[in-house]
């Protein structure tokens, strides 16, 4: 399962966001995605890493589903500093693991109901399980805060790729009035 994720991720999700799609993806059945661009702990190089989310109190939520394994979460880690890209926009800010259990559980919950069904592959319902239950199921995973210091690039700024659209919809229609008067 990990490596399907893996590769749909790499090959369509980021690519997606990086287009400029981020807000056609997020809904309550498929889920709400930001991707993460951290710094990687081994080569330095820049990594994007799509995750669910939930944003609580002026902060952005997120968790790390396959736990400490996670390689966004080791990088970001050693380099907390990171930019989100929203479907709404881009931000920079600060990563930390939240470590009381009362609140985690509390974001916890929400991060899993945005994530819409794969919010249910931890192997219960997010929506219908107990606090005290919820806890117990999730306390090695790890909650992450983001805290905003500032603005991210995102798809249509420098570095993104949301230009692409603008000469791939010029060729495209020039193509089929070509077609049409032939």
């Amino acid at each position: 399962m990990r490596r399907i994720f893996w590769f749909i991720n790499k090959y369509f999700m980021v690519p997606m966001f990086l287009l400029g799609f981020g807000p056609f993806f997020g809904n309550p059945f498929t889920s709400y995605i930001m991707i993460l661009k951290t710094i990687g702990r081994k080569t330095g190089r820049l990594r994007y890493s799509p995750v669910n989310y939930a944003v609580f109190d002026g902060r952005i939520y997120c968790v790390s589903g396959f736990r400490q394994g996670s390689d966004w979460h080791r990088n970001l880690r050693l380099h907390p500093a990171i930019e989100a890209i929203l479907p709404g926009g881009a931000i920079a800010g600060t990563a930390s693991e939240i470590s009381d259990m009362a609140f985690k559980t509390t974001v916890i919950r929400k991060v899993l109901q945005n994530a819409g069904f794969a919010g249910f592959f931890e192997g219960f319902n997010p929506f219908r399980i107990s606090n005290e239950e919820l806890a117990r199921k999730t306390a090695d995973m790890p909650l992450i805060c983001i805290q905003p210091t500032g603005l991210g690039s995102g798809a249509s700024d420098p570095g993104g790729w949301a230009w692409v659209w603008t000469p791939v919809s010029t060729i495209l229609l020039i193509l089929a009035i070509w077609l049409i008067l032939r």
